[in-house]
């Protein structure tokens, strides 16, 4: 089945959104500044949290494997979760990117505006320790973080059972949720649920 065309369109550009030149150049103009000029050792964050909270209850889908595959170009997938808040407004989007012919994978989270953005993103899985994943850009509903993905992170995503997301909010508040892992390792190995094709016209 087909989608139409607006359909797809929207779908492609939040999938390869991260693959993009100017995302790119955006990290790491972001790592950069998060550098010293000496010892090259990423800076402290310039800020104290002031407490934390849990995010509002927040219902998530299964992890699900979509691709993306247009002629004379390299198939995209991305192994992805998407959580709800009880309005059914979008809250957290992640998606795991592989393209065909690159062995490295890249994470890429959607996120609500409203955020710290010097702090950056950190997952953890279980009772490991944290990795960090900064901003890319901000949109007018959304904020993007991404970066290639950390193997060890993915091994224990893998084998993990949940995936704790934390982030801080302007009032400098820690603000975390906790993803299931439950379905990641088979959407991840696993074919894809749907593959959208897209056929060029010359």
């Amino acid at each position: 089945m087909r989608m139409d065309r607006s359909r797809y369109a929207l779908a492609l550009l939040s999938t390869v959104i991260w693959l993009l030149p100017s995302g790119r150049a955006q990290l790491a103009d972001a790592k950069e500044s998060a550098v010293t000029a000496t010892g090259g050792q990423k800076a402290a964050p310039e800020f104290a949290l002031r407490g934390q909270r849990d995010a509002h209850a927040i219902t998530y889908d299964n992890w699900q494997k979509f691709c993306f595959q247009t002629p004379g170009s390299a198939k995209v997938c991305r192994t992805t979760i998407s959580g709800k808040w009880a309005t059914g407004q979008s809250a957290i989007r992640i998606d795991l990117i592989e393209r065909d012919g690159e062995h490295a994978e890249r994470l890429q989270l959607f996120l609500p505006v409203g955020l710290y953005l010097q702090a950056g993103v950190k997952l953890s899985v279980d009772q490991g320790g944290p990795v960090a994943i900064p901003y890319v850009w901000c949109l007018t509903n959304t904020c993007i973080a991404g970066d290639r993905a950390n193997p060890t992170l993915i091994l224990q995503m893998e084998t993990g059972q949940q995936l704790k997301l934390e982030v801080t909010d302007t009032n400098l508040l820690s603000v975390s949720t906790t993803i299931p892992l439950g379905t990641f390792a088979a959407a991840h190995a696993g074919a894809p649920s749907h593959t959208y094709e897209q056929n060029v016209d010359e």
